[in-house]
């Protein structure tokens, strides 16, 4: 029975164009990778760069930066095309997490036209940058990013409950030092002694809110110790998660004609995230 959802790979210019754009185990695939690598470094740093006063406040330099970031968009806007042109299953690419990423590297451009400013969000194509293990062929960091992946979706539920009950914790602290400084101690809300109070057990401390009173003085060195004490918790979850996870299944660079998923195991014959055979 066939895929609705499936499109048939032309076994000509698709195939061929696949080749290039996802893999990078070739001459022509490693190519079009580093020059994709240079371009997203390009606009990262003209959107920096416009951001700067100086550079920004200059009509040439900001038509310049402008025209740059138009034309980037426009290159990256057609690999994306070309990208959803390569793949059985286009659906399957654009809901990846390298397909999200990658139509969000075209997004800050177009509607920058509507929202002036939002152009900035165009860093977000620094992610991309992470197509470099893949590029240089540096499985082994492939297979750590993986382990690394699954200890943290393997720790999720126990770091969520530490995280409810530090949330729950500073509520209650942050309601006391409003009651306990009031507002001549520059606590003048419930939400702003709360953050005070995420400030504190960060132990960031900007100082822009202090107590004065002996009590609150108290509470504010508790919640400073405190602060140090919570730091293990999250880290000994992870340390259990990747101490069980230890034992490593190699990754390739392979990516799946299907759908562009990456980060299958060496010895995969279908893809993780569609089934389609690889």
């Amino acid at each position: 029975m066939t895929d609705p959802d499936a499109t048939p790979v032309n076994a000509g210019w698709r195939e061929r164009a696949h080749e290039v754009i996802f893999e990078a185990d070739t001459p022509a695939g490693k190519a079009f990778d580093v020059v994709l690598l240079l371009l997203i470094l390009g606009s990262i740093l003209a959107v920096m760069l416009e951001s700067v006063p100086e550079i920004g406040a200059n009509a040439t330099w900001r038509l310049w930066l402008r025209v740059a970031e138009w034309t980037f968009t426009g290159l990256f806007a057609f690999e994306y095309v070309l990208r959803l042109a390569c793949v059985r299953r286009p659906w399957r690419y654009v809901l990846s997490f390298y397909g999200v990423v990658d139509l969000l590297a075209i997004l800050p451009a177009p509607i920058s036209l509507l929202f002036p400013g939002s152009q900035s969000f165009a860093v977000i194509r620094a992610i991309r940058l992470l197509r470099t293990f893949r590029v240089f062929k540096l499985a082994h960091f492939l297979s750590e990013a993986t382990q690394l992946r699954r200890a943290l979706v393997a720790g999720w539920p126990k770091i969520a409950v530490f995280l409810m009950t530090v949330l729950v914790m500073i509520v209650i602290v942050g309601s006391a030092m409003y009651v306990i400084e009031g507002e001549e101690a520059g606590f003048t809300s419930i939400p702003t002694s709360v953050y005070w109070a995420v400030v504190t057990i960060t132990t960031v401390g900007y100082g822009d809110i202090a107590p004065q009173t002996p009590l609150g003085k108290a509470i504010a060195s508790l919640m400073m110790i405190a602060g140090y004490a919570l730091i293990v918790v999250p880290t000994g979850v992870l340390s259990a998660e990747l101490a069980r996870g230890v034992r490593k299944t190699p990754v390739n660079t392979q990516a799946c004609p299907s759908c562009g998923a990456e980060g299958h195991a060496s010895d995969a014959k279908f893809c993780h995230a569609c089934g389609d055979k690889l």
